[in-house]
């Protein structure tokens, strides 16, 4: 049974999804009219929203997101069809993982270089790149544009039992119970790559942390999780003043 949240909840879903994107909008992390933020509506996680087709992310309201059945073998063929490379990567999610609420795929600019090494890794260096200890898949192997069902399920495999996935030449997908803490994810990954990039610019030995100590510096993190609602309240604040209409 694909019971739908309650209308408030729902609404309240849309609300957040939208403020995703415009606030991916303003960090510079959303590309050209493409990639793509999800969130489930259903306790089995087969109903989703999800953003139109080449919609720029700066423009989303929350009326505009579509309400997408992962089941649905004809969502394709409709005039409203999504994005195709959407379609494969958050229906396949949404369906082989209920556990899973929210998708957020894009490509940030550091995250994405990082990616583009040929070993990508996320060393922990300070706080912030040891928040991903244990935490981080990393596929190495490059499908091109996730636009068919094969590899789909080679993204869904990828990601395993984490909470995000790093992309090999590709990108960054991040995810969560809630909107506020996949969006959390995606912030913290970006800033985490930045200091990686950086700091591997230096051309000096890295300070890497202990096995022991990054774990527990991970670990760590777990008591500051109330701080993904606090940021996204705070963000969706500003958004409040100087962009009311994605509430729209």
């Amino acid at each position: 049974m694909k019971d739908i949240a309650p209308e408030t909840d729902l609404l309240a879903l849309r609300v957040d999804l939208a403020a995703a994107f415009r606030l991916a909008a303003r960090f510079d992390w959303h590309e050209s009219v493409g990639n793509h933020f999800s969130v489930a509506v259903s306790e089995d996680g087969r109903r989703f929203l999800m953003n139109p087709k080449w919609r720029h992310f700066s423009s989303i309201r929350a009326s505009e997101l579509l309400l997408l059945d992962a089941d649905d073998p004809c969502v394709m063929d409709g005039p409203d069809a999504p994005d195709a490379s959407a379609w494969t990567i958050h229906g396949t999610l949404h369906r082989a993982r209920p556990d899973i609420r929210v998708v957020l795929h894009c490509h940030p600019p550091y995250a994405t270089a990082l990616a583009a090494l040929k070993s990508p890794s996320m060393p922990p260096l300070d706080m912030n790149t040891a928040r991903f200890f244990g935490d981080l898949a990393i596929d190495l192997e490059c499908g091109g544009i996730a636009d068919d069902a094969a590899e789909g399920e080679h993204v869904a495999a990828a990601l395993g039992n984490c909470s995000t996935l790093l992309m090999a030449n590709h990108g960054l997908t991040c995810t969560g119970a809630t909107v506020a803490q996949a969006f959390e994810q995606l912030y913290f990954f970006e800033k985490a790559a930045r200091t990686v990039l950086t700091a591997l610019g230096s051309g000096q030995e890295l300070g890497v942390m202990s096995d022991e100590v990054a774990r527990r510096t991970a670990e760590g993190w777990k008591a500051y999780a109330g701080m993904a609602d606090a940021h996204f309240s705070y963000l969706k604040g500003v958004l409040d003043r100087e962009e009311p209409d994605y509430r729209d």
